[in-house]
């Protein structure tokens, strides 16, 4: 996981190992992976299963988060019928990693997400704000410090697993003729 001090990593295009990055988090079932292995390690099966996929396709994303620095190998073990099983951990780095247009990815992302709960277990807020420039930033700001307190924190030991998804974007509502 990052320390609390680590600055984000802006990804620039031009620079390969950017753009390596930029692709692997370009894939809404790849930001799923990570998702998945936040909190507990899972082998490339395990992944395959929980997201309805063949495993050689899982393996070929898990390779990718892997060669980015996305997730992380943990040591072996025997699994059923002692066979030899991989598991991985996401690194943490997504979360100080900057995505330049990522925006819809990560929509798309939260509507897998989402779908097939029940509606009643969804918690939405949505609030329309009119602020300056410097007042953006500023909720920006404290909104990522918030965020990034309960993150830094490490996962409660018996707690449940939740997922935090929220967009501060310009809103298209000019204001009444006068």
């Amino acid at each position: 996981m990052a320390d609390a001090g680590e600055e984000r990593i802006e990804l620039r295009a031009g620079d390969p190992e950017a753009e390596a990055r930029m692709r692997a988090l370009s894939s809404p079932l790849r930001l799923r992976v990570l998702r998945l292995c936040a909190f507990e390690s899972r082998t490339n099966k395990e992944l395959a299963e929980l997201l309805g996929m063949n495993p050689g396709t899982m393996l070929h994303h898990v390779r990718t988060l892997v060669q980015t620095g996305y997730l992380a190998a943990e040591p072996e073990r025997s699994g059923a019928q002692g066979a030899r099983e991989v598991p991985y951990r996401a690194t943490g780095l997504s979360w100080r990693t900057s995505m330049p247009g990522g925006s819809p990815v990560l929509i798309e992302t939260f509507l897998q997400q989402i779908e097939g709960i029940d509606p009643d277990d969804l918690d939405t807020t949505w609030l329309g704000l009119k602020l300056t420039a410097e007042h953006r930033e500023e909720f920006q700001h404290r909104l990522y410090e918030l965020v990034n307190e309960f993150k830094e924190r490490g996962p409660d030991p018996d707690g449940d697993t939740y997922s935090f998804f929220s967009t501060l974007h310009p809103d298209e509502n000019p204001p009444a003729a006068g």
